[in-house]
Formats: structure tokens, sequence, C-alpha cells
């Protein structure tokens, strides 16, 4: 049965045994990240904690080796583990998933695109907004700040390229995360939760929650592909939310 999204972030509580996976989309650990100081036996001790049935490696343009990755799996089988990568692009960091390998310039958010299209890959941009609400953002790049209105941010190149917007990140803003949210709703995209953590603070403060249980990468990019998903947030306090601004 299909969840009625109300009007409002959080408005709606799921029920215990109400939908499938939630996964935690945008996490770094210090095996692929040179910022994060989080051991991934930590990360999944604490996943299982705050109730995440599911992470997501997305370390700093690289993915997790596969044999590593296999033998994590097998190590942490209650949880489901999928890998992807935040590329940083000409345009922004970008949540990349289903990447068999590399473009031949990853930085260029557009060969990034043509990659993604031919694999069947699924592109996120990642805390469209972190730092744009203060004016130094701007000045120090010797560019003029933009107004910061939804119909105005709506038209950044970024969105063109991507799948889904990553509307509610654990280490932004309330701000940052609402326009990200209204952003989205105005381009008819999806959004997606992660806490974005580089340590065992924060696992799970925003997640990703699927209607079903897609536990192989083929059934997760067709869950993502499908749009079966909502954001989330509030799992470590025990009462999981949606964060999506649409009734249906």
């Amino acid at each position: 049965m299909p969840w009625t999204r109300l009007s409002w972030p959080g408005a709606l509580v799921l029920p215990a045994m109400g939908h499938g996976l939630v996964i935690d989309l945008h996490m770094h650990t210090r095996v692929g990240s040179s910022d994060s100081s989080l051991h991934p036996d930590r990360l999944a001790e604490e996943a299982g904690l705050v109730g995440l049935t599911g992470v997501a490696f997305t370390e700093h343009n690289r993915h997790w080796d596969r044999h590593a990755l296999g033998r994590y799996r097998d190590a942490h089988s209650a949880l489901v583990v999928h890998n992807g990568m935040e590329v940083t692009t000409d345009l922004g960091h970008v949540l990349a998933f289903g990447l068999p390998g590399f473009p031949r310039r990853m930085d260029r958010i557009a060969e990034l695109r043509e990659y993604a299209s031919e694999v069947g890959g699924f592109l996120a941009v990642a805390h469209p907004f972190r730092y744009w609400f203060e004016p130094v953002h701007f000045t120090r790049r010797g560019l003029t700040p933009i107004e910061m209105v939804p119909e105005v941010l709506q038209k950044q190149p970024v969105f063109e390229y991507v799948d889904a917007v990553e509307v509610i990140n654990g280490a932004c803003s309330e701000q940052e995360n609402l326009m990200a949210l209204a952003v989205a709703n105005l381009l008819g995209k999806p959004g997606i939760g992660g806490s974005d953590c580089h340590s065992e603070q924060g696992i799970g403060v925003a997640c990703t929650v699927f209607e079903r249980t897609p536990d192989t990468q083929e059934s997760f990019l067709e869950e993502l592909r499908m749009g079966r998903f909502v954001a989330g947030y509030d799992l470590p306090k025990g009462e999981l939310r949606t964060y999506h601004p649409t009734t249906r």
C-alpha cells in the first residue's frame, strides 16, 4: 500500500513495519575517504543500533574494491550494503550509484551523466546549497550572490544532469535542506536523504526509506529509477519521519 505523503516535512511518521529498506545513502569511511575517521566495522555496529537496515558507501571519487566489499558483506550479513561514490564535478558534488567503472573525465558532469546513462547508473546531486546562504561563499570566488529563492535556484545547470536531489543531508543546516527540498519539488525530481557521516556521530540522522527491500545492486538501481523511496529523518530518535513536500 503506498504511503500517504503529507504537505510538510515530518508530517508522516512511518509505522515500524510499514516500509522496506531504510538506508543511509551518503557515508564515508576511512577506507576510501581521507577526511573520515569512521572504521567500517563501527559503521555497521552503529547502523544496527540506530535502526538502519542498509548503508551505502559513497567514498570520495572512488568505489570500494569489489573483493573488499564482498568480505565486508559476509562479515555484516544482517546489513544490506551498497557501493557508490561521491564525485567532485565541475558543477558540484554528485552521488553516483551503479557505475561499474569510471568515465574518461569523471570531473566533468556532462561526461559522468553520459556514462551513467550508458551503464544504467543513477545520479543525485549532493547537498546542493551547502553554504549558499552565506554571502562569502560567492564573494570569495569573485561571484555575485544569487537570489535564494526556489524559482531562481531550480535553474542551476547541475539539476539538468541528475536523477534526484539530496534533499536532507545530516551535515547541512535546516535552511539549506529545506531549500533543496523546495527546489526538488519544483523540478519534480525525487529526494534522497543521507547523513554524510565521516565519524560515528550522525549515522542515520538522515536516510532514504524504500517501499521494498532491494538487496542486490540490480534491484537497488531498479527501485531508484522507479522512485519507490522517500527521504527520512529522526531514525536515531526512534521515530522515523518522511521528508517530502507533496501529497499523493
